[in-house]
């Protein structure tokens, strides 16, 4: 089974292919720009895809001439962070404390059962967390 990422979650397979052209592109990109890798699509469905991600805010454009360039608004990396902390907080945020203890055991279990290493980083991450909320310098 292919493995998802928060970005499939979120997006169509055309907006995730044409989002990873556009970070390829390290800078703005024009639908000519990036046209080159989407051959079987038509000019025009690649100039709506680049349109609909900027008016869900993920794409700013700027006018160059004619056309548009598109540059994403946020790293790949910052986007997935975006996505992962909004659905966390859509889990956590209908719960209270009690009905949470289950969720979070149950996470715990998985990441140990998938990497004792990732459960020494969570530990890690906890510490520093609660440092921070102290106020204390690591």
């Amino acid at each position: 089974m292919p493995r998802r990422s928060i970005l499939s979650d979120s997006f169509g397979p055309l907006e995730v292919q044409v989002l990873e052209a556009v970070w390829a592109e390290n800078g703005p990109a024009t639908v000519r720009a990036i046209h080159d890798a989407f051959p079987q699509l038509a000019y025009t469905t690649l100039m709506t895809t680049l349109d609909r991600l900027h008016r869900k805010g993920v794409l700013e454009r700027a006018k160059v001439g004619r056309a548009f360039a598109y540059a994403a608004c946020l790293s790949r990396h910052e986007m997935e962070l975006r996505l992962a902390s909004r659905s966390i907080e859509g889990i956590l945020g209908g719960y209270g404390r009690t009905a949470l203890t289950p969720l979070l055991s149950c996470f715990v279990n998985a990441v140990s059962d998938r990497d004792r290493h990732l459960l020494d980083d969570l530990e890690e991450i906890l510490r520093a967390k609660r440092a921070a909320l102290r106020g204390d310098e690591l």
